[in-house]
């Protein structure tokens, strides 16, 4: 188990599954035992039964005593780490301990693995002692993101002779969380991000969260100092100041991850390079203090359940690294055709920095994400080049995007997007900081104007 805690002992099977463990040494054993008795019978020869009689007896007590062998061994998996990245290793260490009053014969231990992750690991223990410890471990790897099971443990028995071999399984499985690759990315200030990032009125587009100024009741223990004497002479009783709220930096990441807009499937492919920028973006911008919450075209929101009013970060920054993380280890293509239900989850005006990924858009969402920039701060988009996503090594066009990418981006920059596009080999880091020198370079009000002039032209 990943907290190395005991599996316990093997289930075993019934007499009927250990005549299944016959191997072909035992087997011919007994053919041949059957097959001598019936000569005998034919040729009337006393002494070829009693040959016979052996060959078949000794495969079925070899099967008996198999069977009835009462090892108790008890096993455990560790898993170092338990959560990986795509394309690093993980330990797994096996521990067997023979927990009886007798040694145990050669044990071979087999651990089941998905495919992705490479062979099934085996080994081969010697003799165990009463009480005697062994300790084994393999690494597994894999370039694909998900969730992948290790176990159940599997214990082969098997008789001195080779004539019967049974195999008794662990009941305990682990899980192995494959996560994006996360990017470090450059502390590049941005025009509507959190201090540190921004100033002025820029930098309050960012910010979610008013002073609550709503007075309430008196309670017994609440400072004096915070007593609202014009309200207390309103209501007629003593009402105090609620504690202001403090203003704090959100971010949305929104990743498109409709099947239509991503052509190509794989390790290196448009989709899941988008998947790990999200990542990296988000663990980012929680290390700088964001609250973050990632949003797909499905309109799922995470954290939840609550959707829309729920941001994950502050002092916990790191659990909430490891939700969005665990959450982008298993996100798949969808069956959308559009990003409405994620235009439907973003708020009026108070969703902070919207940083999306978009794959391939036709005119009708590209307008609808054009929509999207009115119910943020600033808005970063990274648009997948379909067309060079798709092309082969000779620069055959495989499949395409809806409209081309330079359109793509004319319409989300009219709407104020700050629009980059994507191509194979492009570093994350480079378009960060790409991102953050045209969002300095271009005012703000020249933003919002252009945006109001594509609503006018028929957007909304």
């Amino acid at each position: 188990m990943s907290d190395g805690g005991s599996e316990g002992t093997p289930e075993r099977g019934g007499l009927r599954a250990a005549l299944g463990g016959l191997t072909t040494r035992g087997r011919s054993f007994l053919a041949a035992g059957v097959a001598a008795a019936a000569c005998s019978y034919l040729l009337g020869q006393a002494d070829l039964l009693r040959v016979g009689l052996l060959l078949a007896a000794l495969p079925l007590m070899c099967v008996l005593v198999l069977h009835r062998t009462r090892y108790r061994v008890a096993g455990s998996r560790t898993l170092s780490p338990a959560r990986v990245p795509a394309a690093a290793e993980s330990r797994v260490l096996l521990r067997m301990e023979n927990i009886s009053r007798l040694p145990t014969g050669v044990l071979m231990l087999q651990d089941r693995v998905p495919y992705v992750l490479g062979p099934r690991p085996r080994f081969i223990l010697d003799r165990v002692e009463a009480g005697g410890r062994r300790e084994v471990s393999y690494r597994v790897r894999s370039d694909l993101r998900g969730r992948y099971p290790l176990g159940p443990l599997q214990l082969r028995l098997s008789d001195p002779f080779g004539m019967c071999e049974l195999t008794r399984s662990f009941s305990a499985v682990d899980t192995l969380t494959v996560v994006p690759r996360v990017e470090p990315l450059p502390a590049v200030r941005l025009a509507g991000e959190a201090a540190g990032y921004g100033d002025g009125r820029q930098r309050s587009l960012a910010l979610a969260g008013e002073d609550d100024v709503i007075p309430r009741g008196y309670r017994h223990g609440d400072d004096l100092r915070r007593i609202h004497w014009r309200s207390t002479a309103r209501y007629g009783e003593l009402m105090v100041r609620r504690e202001e709220q403090p203003q704090r930096a959100r971010c949305t990441v929104l990743l498109d991850t409709r099947d239509i807009a991503h052509p190509g499937t794989g390790p290196d492919s448009a989709f899941e390079w988008a998947v790990a920028g999200a990542a990296s973006i988000a663990v980012h911008l929680l290390e700088r203090g964001f609250s973050v919450r990632l949003l797909t075209d499905t309109g799922s929101s995470v954290p939840g359940p609550d959707g829309a009013g729920s941001f994950a970060g502050g002092t916990e920054s790191a659990d909430a690294a490891g939700l969005l993380l665990d959450t982008l280890a298993v996100v798949e293509h969808s069956e959308e055709d559009g990003l409405s239900a994620a235009y439907d989850m973003l708020r009026g005006g108070n969703e902070g920095l919207l940083v999306a990924f978009f794959g391939d858009l036709d005119e009708e969402q590209a307008a609808v994400a054009g929509r999207m920039r009115r119910r943020s701060g600033a808005a970063i988009a990274f648009v997948l080049d379909g067309d060079a996503w798709t092309r082969g090594p000779g620069g055959i066009r495989f499949a395409g995007g809806q409209v081309p990418v330079a359109e793509r981006l004319r319409l989300l920059q009219r709407a104020g997007w700050t629009a980059l596009p994507v191509a194979p080999g492009d570093a994350l880091a480079d378009l960060w900081r790409t991102a953050a020198d045209r969002a300095a370079a271009t005012p703000h009000g020249t933003a919002e104007a252009d945006a109001s002039e594509t609503v006018a032209g028929g957007w909304s």
